[in-house]
């Protein structure tokens, strides 16, 4: 029975409620068959009292929500609003689903490929095409009201992160700003940051799961509970999760070792025994084996992390080989329409060659690889058959996690190592937390799960760290660039340019962190001064007299050093005189004695035609001990020179792995030089005792009044102690130095070097400069310098095609791979003249100090793409295409989307007068834009 309110308490809930009514938040609310989470209504309030947010939550967790509300309040205020996603794939999802609640008229959508409806008040679009056109401060952003950025924190991204910024620093400030984030664990800082570029920002931060999620283990036949009790099903609860013992034994007894004792046979037996019966119950179950164990759970719908593409279609086809059929009858029917519908524009011919039929037949089974090297309708249609329940297992990339909503029940990782472009690291917990966070879907899952494999040598603890650790710290990847230098100054001057970049995130990072530093140099300029005080000498100054100690201890460490690398060179070249059947006597080491020298192991180059073992590190011989041992000595063996004692024979049968042959020969050693005694070293004449600045340091030392002082050592350690502090000191005020003003001093070397090149002169912008302007891209000013210069005038459509992919194309392969197919011709030579004007431009930044290892300046052109764009513009089929470029459809399609976008660049760029390369780029986006290049999820 409900307590009945007082007429006061009445009154007061009826005027509540009428309040919120009369919100915007209200009606907004209606529209959802759900009600919103406190995080939810929160943001939203903000947002309607004219607050920008900052909204961190977990993947799945209903964040967008906050971003529509923006969209409704921009709709009912008359105003616009431009919704900003990461990734295409995002930004059509999205437009989808707007379209749907408000309508295609009052919707747009702008990315590289499409442009539809762009004057709605709503418009759905990638990062870049606003960054772009607040630079080309384009009519579109008259009106608008609010921004919002979806999944903020690839401002982190080391490639395109700046784009981020470039956008919330340069957005008017009558913009409200909508920034939605995974969950990050400096969220407050990042807000900090938004507070003081773009005013009152709310920061709100949920790190509760919509759904819980549970932690297991597969291994063997058995799933087991990662933790003992999980209290907090993978959140954030301060409930103290154990470890499942279970998995702690299964652990142990897998890295135990053979059991010992006298009758060795028995052990062995035992152990064989022990080891058959731990494999009956642990061991790394195979990808259908997976899926199959999933499905009896009821853990399907399953998304199956998979760090390599090769890894995700071989997954297919096991589960295939296997005879794994997830859907039924009538499952397969439906997925066959809705494939041959969303499949219906591509040519025929083109369908084998994409191994369409392959695909379709695990579509129809339920299973699919997702991955960055598919045809994108290919991916899409895995997306929406996954949503709709038809596809159950999706073997995927980490690619997927990055925003594109695929939520499913379970979330498999096989491993926890992935291969990071330089090398196989452990996954770390901020991408255990995004790779999971798909577990789980809101409305239809009662609990998500994820699943971790067994492998061998698994440690449960490790993958508890994982779990429940939620470090995932946002960290500016903020970079000027030329093309931001010409816009910036363009549009601001030099001056105020620079101050506009010194409110980066980059530098509001980097400037935090110089707070502790700070604090550490004044604490040690304290200690210096006590330091001071202890090496205070009555007699004279100890500060100068403990200076003349540290430079006649420098001088005789710096002689001492000169010697030891003298009588290493005098080492190494009497090691590079030996030749085999030299006798010599090893004089230190663990093989110390006679030897008989095999193999002089001259290092590569200078071998003087001998075919001996070759190193890049000095002569290692190889040796025949008078013990009988060969072996491969170094030059720390010989802190001497070595001469030979004697010449041998070495036989020509003379086997090394001959225990009977290293015997013979080794007595033979004996016999022969047993009984010469090695000519002992004499130690030369120090090179201290002539030195004329050793000497007038020492006679400077004693002269000083504080030579006599009868404290003089006490007062020398607390000098000692005061240097030592005194350079730490110094070390941290040149840290402070390298990180305050960073970004504007890099900034101060890209304008010297585009003033150089007459792109800037003081506050103007040059026409050279005015053409860098609208050229974005990695190559900026490489694609300037080959319009400047001409090198693409009188190309033809598809050879200009194949020069731009120098400019976009980065190759998966190493450095060293087999030299790229080129097209003939003029093409060949103008691809040439571009790599001469990057050494050029490499060099020049070289001279003024930019650098490419901080992610600023020109990489080389990658050549590895222009054989495939010539062919495609050239009309040839996508079978020869891609077969010569032994690359997958959707990398090609992806590739090839990249150079129609600096085409488009280019035509606008090129000049209009005594050129062809502007008609010729719009005709090569012509050439390029056809068959599956050209087909697109949005009309």
């Amino acid at each position: 029975m409900t307590e009945e309110l007082t007429p006061a308490e009445a009154y007061a809930a009826a005027r509540r409620r009428a309040a919120e009514e009369a919100t915007a938040l209200a009606p907004f609310r209606a529209l959802y068959d759900f009600d919103l989470d406190p995080f939810q209504i929160e943001a939203c309030q903000a947002l309607e009292a004219g607050k920008g947010v900052l909204v961190a939550a977990p993947t799945g967790s209903g964040k967008t929500i906050v971003g529509e509300f923006a969209v409704h309040l921009a709709l009912e205020q008359g105003r616009k609003c431009f919704y900003t996603t990461p990734i295409k794939a995002l930004s059509n999802q999205k437009y989808a689903d707007l379209v749907k609640r408000y309508g295609a008229d009052r919707v747009g959508l702008l990315t590289g490929d499409n442009s539809v409806n762009s004057e709605a008040p709503v418009v759905v679009m990638t990062t870049e095409v606003l960054r772009n056109m607040l630079y080309a401060g384009s009519q579109s952003l008259r009106g608008l009201g609010y921004v919002v950025m979806d999944e903020v924190h690839y401002l982190s991204d080391r490639f395109r992160g700046a784009v981020w910024e470039e956008v919330i620093i340069h957005l008017s400030d009558s913009v409200t700003l909508v920034s939605l984030s995974a969950t990050v664990s400096n969220a407050e800082e990042f807000g900090d940051w938004l507070d003081t570029v773009r005013g009152d920002t709310e920061v709100i931060v949920s790190e509760s799961r919509p759904v819980p999620l549970w932690q297991h283990v597969l291994a063997g036949r058995r799933i087991y509970d990662l933790f003992e009790e999980e209290t907090d099903h993978g959140g954030r609860g301060s409930g103290r999760r154990e470890v499942n013992p279970d998995l702690v034994r299964l652990a142990r007894m897998e890295n135990s070792r053979p059991m010992g004792g006298r009758d060795r046979r028995r052990g062995r037996e035992a152990d064989r025994e022990r080891e058959r019966r731990q494999r009956s119950r642990i061991w790394t179950p195979g990808r259908p084996e997976v899926i199959e164990r999933l499905d009896a759970e009821g853990l399907l719908p399953a998304i199956t992390f998979i760090f390599s593409r090769a890894g995700c279609e071989a997954a297919v086809q096991q589960c295939l080989y296997a005879g794994l059929r997830l859907n039924d009858e009538e499952g397969r029917a439906r997925v066959r329409e809705i494939v041959e519908e969303r499949t219906a524009s591509i040519p025929t011919e083109d369908l084998h060659v994409l191994g369409y039929y392959e695909w379709l037949e695990g579509l129809e089974r339920g299973i699919a690889a997702h991955h960055a090297g598919m045809l994108p309708t290919f991916k899409e249609v895995v997306e929406e058959l996954f949503v709709r329940g038809l596809v159950k297992a999706v073997f995927a990339t980490e690619t997927l996690a990055l925003g594109i909503n695929m939520p499913a029940r379970s979330v498999v990782l096989e491993k926890l190592v992935k291969w990071n472009g330089e090398q196989h690291a452990d996954i770390t917990p901020g991408e255990y937390t995004q790779l999971t966070g798909r577990a789980g879907r809101r409305g239809i899952d009662v609990e998500g799960h994820a699943v971790v494999l067994w492998q061998r040598g698994m440690d449960p603890g490790h993958l508890a760290g994982l779990a429940g650790t939620r470090t995932y710290p946002l960290r500016s990847s903020f970079k000027p660039s030329y093309n931001m230098a010409v816009n910036l100054v363009d549009q601001f001057g030099r001056h105020r340019s620079r101050e506009l970049l010194e409110t980066s995130f980059a530098q509001f990072q980097a400037d935090r962190s110089v707070v502790g530093i700070s604090r550490q140099v004044q604490r040690n300029e304290e200690g210096l001064d006590g330091y001071r005080e202890g090496m205070t000498c009555h007699l004279g100054d100890f500060e100068e007299y403990a200076r003349l100690r540290r430079e006649l201890k420098d001088r005789e460490t710096e002689l001492a050093k000169q010697g030891a690398a003298q009588r290493r060179v005098a080492a190494a070249t009497s090691l590079e005189r030996l030749k085999p059947g030299d006798v010599i006597h090893v004089p230190t080491g663990k093989f110390a004695g006679l030897a008989l020298v095999l193999d002089p192991g001259l290092p590569a180059g200078r071998a003087n035609g001998h075919r001996g073992f070759e190193h890049q590190d000095g002569p290692r011989p190889l040796v025949l001990t008078a013990e009988r041992q060969v072996k491969r000595l170094a030059s720390i063996d010989f802190p001497v020179p070595v001469e030979p004692l004697e010449r041998m024979r070495i036989p020509k049968s003379f086997n090394p792995r001959s225990p009977q042959s290293r015997r013979d020969l080794a007595s033979a050693l004996r016999t022969k030089a047993g009984h010469i005694a090695p000519e002992r070293h004499r130690k030369q004449r120090s090179a201290a005792a002539d030195d004329r600045e050793i000497a007038r340091l020492r006679t400077a030392l004693r002269a000083h009044p504080c030579h006599g002082c009868d404290e003089r050592e006490d007062h020398a350690r607390w000098a000692e102690r005061y240097h030592r502090l005194q350079r730490d000191t110094r070390q941290l005020e040149r840290r402070i130095e390298g990180r305050t003003n960073t970004i504007a001093r890099t900034f101060d070397r890209i304008v010297a070097l585009l003033t150089e090149m007459d792109y800037l002169r003081a506050d103007e912008v040059t026409e050279h400069g005015k053409r860098l302007a609208r050229l974005y891209g990695e190559l900026d000013l490489l694609a300037s310098e080959c319009l400047r210069d001409g090198v693409w005038e009188g190309l033809n459509p598809a050879e200009l095609a194949a020069c731009v992919s120098a400019l976009v194309y980065e190759s998966r392969q190493a450095d060293d791979a087999v030299a790229p197919k080129l097209p003939s011709g003029r093409a060949k030579a103008a691809l040439g003249e571009m790599v001469r004007i990057w050494g050029r431009l490499d060099a020049l930044e070289e001279e003024f100090r930019i650098n490419q290892a901080e992610g600023v300046g020109q990489r080389e052109p990658d050549l590895g793409f222009a054989w495939a764009a010539y062919q495609w513009a050239s009309d040839k089929g996508l079978d020869e295409v891609l077969r010569e470029a032994e690359m997958p459809a959707g990398d090609f399609v992806r590739w090839c989307k990249q150079v129609i976008d600096v085409l488009g660049q280019i035509a606008a760029a090129a000049p209009r007068e005594n050129s062809t390369v502007a008609k010729n780029a719009r005709k090569a986006v012509d050439a390029l834009l056809r068959g599956v290049v050209a087909y697109s999820s949005v009309g």
